[in-house]
């Protein structure tokens, strides 16, 4: 670094933060005046969070921390549960900046923090409790930790090393899409000298260590409970038991990253590799990149076809792909490109935090199917308790849908907790299929009056049959929009006595 530039670091810092600040600030306004309700998973995260451990059935434990913290300060409500989403992309657009700056410079880096904050994807990640946005965090830090040990010298290599395995610790604890960074790393150590000359055998041994450390007590928890955790994520990339060679869900895939990552940013990316493949010459900064960069994209792109794939699930690679599209739009000198992509970005973010401000105007936009399943639980979750506490002698209230379990979960916690009937979960299958199902299941002690729940009807006659009396059929919907409503069917089951299940199919045999 030059001496102009040492005195300008201090200005090029305060401009990230400002930047970065700012678009948070805006963030949490949207976050506290939105109506919208949690999405049931965001519910099961709460619910988790009521309980800490070390790992959980679907997720590692760091969303469930996370939310413990923030409802620990502020209570209960929406916003205190979504609130460590945008603190940590607050923290992720200001690692993009420090890795910009560390492998560019400081003009490239404040790009780089713009394109990332910016970013269709990390708007949505901002305002969702998921494990997106933890994961996001701690992969920045690992992915500065590896730009900075190409660098380091003598002891201060093993600190950064051991910094790099503590990261990525923390990532895998955030979601075991972190391996992606562990697919990159082999990549570059393939295709660079520099890269492997980096290591030494006491920095392989501190980042390891630091690594094992983070992600043993993970690790102790799965053992103890079947490995439950790895087999869910396993279950989800499974191919098994789908149509292979899915044209349509490839297509699907690939129009969303363009939505992801935005359409000029990704544009961009693809002018580059186009580029870089005819030129064959990438400079040592792009090829660290471009392997963190690739991996999530082409592997998931690769399951979409396969079988199926979601939106964000190639998120990681935006990371590394912000910093390196601003390198190249830089680099050719492309400032009409790089502001018309702020700007497009900077618009669909406005108009998106206006749609979750106001569910009606996103309705009148024709968006109001993308917010239908963060609407109408509060209400659905009243309409059944309200049913329950008309029926004298309940055992339980039986429902057949974990997204409804969680609902339940959160927007009756406080009917729950002041003696209504337990919330219980009715086995479609001979064993559990998810945690609703494992962590409460309805059990003939508790099923001698129920009243029983299936979510739009679907499986209630199979619900019934489990029972030798059902009565007291009541059908209630919910309004989700002008036209989408939530339709529930509840009736009084007794004497819970599940039928056999088909050996074929594992569902009940009617």
């Amino acid at each position: 670094m030059t001496d102009t530039a040492r005195l300008r670091a201090p200005d090029d810092w305060r401009a990230a933060i400002l930047l970065t600040a700012g678009l948070t600030l805006v963030r949490l306004v949207v976050l506290f005046a939105s109506p919208l309700e949690l999405y049931p998973d965001e519910a099961q995260y709460w619910l988790w969070s009521r309980t800490l451990d070390f790992g959980y059935y679907s997720k590692p434990p760091m969303v469930a921390w996370a939310i413990w913290a923030t409802t620990a300060i502020g209570g209960n409500a929406e916003p205190w549960v979504r609130l460590s989403a945008g603190l940590f992309q607050a923290g992720a657009m200001l690692t993009v900046f420090a890795i910009g700056r560390r492998l560019y410079d400081s003009r490239t880096a404040l790009a780089a923090a713009a394109l990332y904050g910016l970013m269709p994807g990390v708007q949505l990640s901002s305002l969702v409790a998921a494990t997106d946005a933890p994961l996001l965090f701690f992969l920045a830090l690992t992915i500065l930790a590896y730009a900075a040990l190409q660098t380091a010298e003598g002891r201060a290599g093993v600190r950064v090393a051991a910094g790099l395995g503590a990261a990525l610790g923390l990532a895998f604890l955030s979601k075991y899409a972190a391996v992606y960074f562990v697919v990159g790393l082999a990549l570059h150590l393939a295709l660079s000298r520099q890269a492997r000359a980096a290591w030494s055998l006491p920095r392989a041994a501190a980042a390891a260590g630091a690594f094992a450390l983070m992600l043993a007590p993970n690790l102790a928890w799965n053992a103890a409970h079947g490995f439950a955790t790895f087999q869910h994520t396993a279950a989800n990339a499974a191919w098994g038991g789908r149509k292979l060679f899915n044209f349509g869900e490839l297509g699907e895939f690939l129009a969303s990253q363009f939505g992801v990552f935005g359409p000029i940013p990704m544009g961009v990316l693809l002018v580059g590799l186009a580029l870089a493949a005819l030129r064959r010459r990438l400079s040592r900064q792009d090829l660290l990149l471009l392997c963190f960069t690739l991996p999530p994209l082409l592997i998931v792109t690769g399951q979409s076809f396969i079988s199926r794939a979601n939106a964000n699930w190639s998120g990681a690679g935006y990371l590394a792909g912000s910093v390196l599209v601003a390198a190249w739009l830089m680099r050719w000198r492309a400032r009409s490109w790089l502001i018309g992509a702020l700007s497009l970005q900077a618009a669909v973010a406005a108009a998106f935090f206006a749609f979750v401000i106001s569910p009606p105007l996103a309705e009148r936009a024709g968006m109001a199917n993308a917010f239908k399943r963060a609407k109408g639980w509060g209400e659905t979750t009243d309409v059944i308790l309200r049913r329950a506490a008309l029926e004298p002698g309940l055992s339980a209230i039986a429902v057949n849908d974990r997204f409804l379990f969680y609902a339940l979960s959160y927007y009756g916690r406080d009917a729950l907790a002041a003696g209504a009937p337990p919330l219980r979960s009715w086995l479609l299958m001979e064993t559990p299929q998810n945690q609703a199902e494992t962590s409460a299941p309805l059990t003939a002690a508790e099923g001698r009056r129920v009243l029983a729940v299936a979510l739009e009807g679907v499986y209630r006659p199979q619900m019934e049959a489990d029972f030798r009396q059902a009565s007291g059929l009541e059908i209630a919907s919910v309004w989700l929009d002008r036209k989408r409503k939530r339709r529930i069917e509840m009736f009084v089951a007794e004497d819970y006595a599940p039928r056999p299940r088909d050996p074929a199919t594992g569902l009940p045999a009617m």
